[in-house]
């Protein structure tokens, strides 16, 4: 009995163009498939006896020149596949849009892909599901989902346009592209802070951010709206007051695939909402609760609001890791953890891998049974350039740098973001540039995380972030038994300044004193006065010896 089945492989006839073909037979080998490739320009009578002589379970055939000439072709196989009863043996065909016509009307393929389609509709069909558009093959949970397609990243994109018909639109002709596994949805500023409240809303704001959902039948057409293409997820933020009823509603609405809440933010801190520190973080504290104990995966999108507001990397670092740690101790059971690249401007991609790694290492000490961690990477949208060339361009590197660290989802910014929000067709476009890179990778990348600089680097802000979590412990074991949980402490401590970024300064209720900047692509610490770079012991100094 064969262990692996196995496909067997040909450009046929006059065809000598094997690129596509060798890519497919790649892909099936990393699905756990033997493959033979014959190589270009087979005859029909060889392909016959490469059939007999080693009995495959599929035969895949590709043929990119022109279409009447493999209608020829075609009835050759055809003749010879009645003659020799190959009638238990698979055919697929892959070419061109316009030969892949040819080969549907032959009625001789099982699959015919013509170039057009989706990585995970190969994948799909490589692991025995033919893809004909049915609900049931597209997994309606995040974990599930992840597990169908890893280890290939699931696609997310964020999408919200400034009208709810608008939207509507959008939503179900990206659904029908299949480009993505997961479509975030993008409320408008009054929708996430007065949903509830709307004699609140400033009406002159309204579409400012994203959609302007006013009801929950707002968001029950716009998920209606993507239940078509490939069924993709939906998800769409926690709203910045009222945390608990936004997240009854848009489970009840659009089937939040997983909660997006900030430990910190969403308060005073950035203006989001006007909730005081602490009342912030219990507030978050029990949103996180409430979808932990519904089973919900959740990510706390903590980190990267630091590196925006030009924070240092080890406290960025520090800050990944007390986002997780909340998470497990509120009983999260799947985390989303996410790693936004390019942040803040100018890091360099060998310092981002480094700081990456060193917050993934942190994270997964938190590790067990009850607590599975999920990567997601993605570009920072400051990093973009207002030129759409030369955004695609960082787009596509951007995203091959993020795959060092093998993602389960990839979150993908539109390349036009840097000028503008983006149409459902930039959307789709950009949904394809980074397949591509995907795609391209498929035959391995250089490992990044075995050059000595990011090494260095990386066990550099592990030390670092431990100095500084350590530090908040010190800060506050006489006032919590659970420091780096505890909704006071951590108040004081960004208060204090033990937690602070240049961008406070200016913020009654923050701190601001501490200067950064970006030296050799990474972002320390600096003295004020001289520039120098600070360690976390020389900075925190003063906090621990009063």
């Amino acid at each position: 009995m064969k262990e692996k089945k196995l496909i067997l492989g040909c450009a046929i006839g006059n065809c000598v163009h094997i690129g596509g073909l060798n890519h497919f037979l790649r892909l099936a080998e990393l699905e756990g498939y033997d493959t033979i490739s014959l190589g270009p320009a087979v005859s029909v009578e060889r392909l016959s006896f490469e059939i007999e002589k080693n009995s495959p379970d599929i035969v895949a055939i590709s043929y990119r020149l022109t279409p009447e000439v493999a209608e020829h072709i075609f009835v050759s196989l055809k003749n010879i596949i009645e003659k020799n009863s190959f009638h238990n043996v698979k055919f697929i065909f892959g070419g061109t849009p316009s030969v892949a016509k040819a080969a549907l009307s032959s009625s001789i393929f099982e699959k015919v892909f013509d170039g057009t389609g989706s990585l995970n509709e190969i994948i799909l069909y490589l692991r025995g599901k033919r893809v004909q558009n049915e609900k049931q093959l597209y997994p309606q949970t995040l974990v599930e989902r992840i597990k169908q397609k890893f280890p290939y990243p699931i696609i997310r994109h964020h999408f919200g346009r400034p009208s709810v018909q608008e939207t509507i639109e959008g939503v179900k002709k990206i659904a029908e592209a299949q480009v993505l596994d997961v479509i975030s949805l993008g409320t408008d500023q009054n929708a996430q802070e007065y949903f509830f409240h709307p004699e609140l809303m400033n009406k002159s704001l309204d579409g400012a951010g994203g959609v302007p959902v006013r009801s929950p039948e707002d968001l029950s057409r716009i998920y209606s709206a993507s239940r078509c293409g490939n069924y993709p997820l939906m998800r769409c933020y926690s709203g910045t007051n009222d945390l608990i009823k936004w997240a009854e509603m848009s489970l009840n609405t659009i089937n939040n695939a997983w909660a997006a809440i900030p430990l910190t933010w969403y308060s005073v801190m950035d203006g989001r909402s006007k909730r005081h520190l602490s009342i912030a973080i219990k507030e978050n504290q029990s949103a996180i609760c409430w979808y932990a104990e519904k089973g919900i995966p959740v990510e706390v999108n903590e980190s990267h609001q630091w590196s925006l507001r030009d924070a240092h990397d080890s406290l960025a670092v520090a800050a990944s890791f007390l986002a997780a740690y909340n998470a497990k101790k509120l009983g999260v059971k799947n985390y989303v953890s996410q790693y936004m690249f390019n942040t803040p401007p100018g890091t360099s991609p060998q310092m981002d891998i480094a700081k990456m790694l060193a917050k993934v290492q942190l994270i997964n000490q938190l590790t067990s049974d009850d607590f599975s961690v999920f990567r997601e990477v993605r570009a920072g949208i400051a990093h973009f350039s207002p030129a759409p060339n030369i955004a695609k361009g960082q787009l596509a590197a951007s995203a091959l740098i993020s795959l060092a660290l093998k993602p389960h989802i990839l979150h993908v910014v539109a390349f036009c973001e840097g000028d503008h929000a983006v149409q459902p067709d930039e959307l789709i476009e950009s949904c394809n540039i980074v397949n591509g890179v995907i795609q391209n990778s498929l035959n391995g990348l250089p490992d990044f995380i075995s050059d000595k600089k990011i090494i260095e680097r990386k066990n550099q802000l592990i030390d670092e972030a431990n100095y500084l979590l350590n530090a908040i412990k010190i800060f506050g074991k006489d006032k919590s038994d659970d420091p780096l949980c505890d909704p006071e402490v951590l108040t004081e401590s960004i208060k204090s300044g033990i937690l602070d970024t240049p961008h406070f300064m200016g913020n009654p209720n923050l701190c601001g004193k501490i200067k950064t900047n970006l030296i050799n692509g990474a972002w320390f610490a600096v003295n004020n006065e001289t520039g120098e770079i600070l360690t976390e012991k020389k900075r925190l100094e003063n906090f621990l010896h009063n």
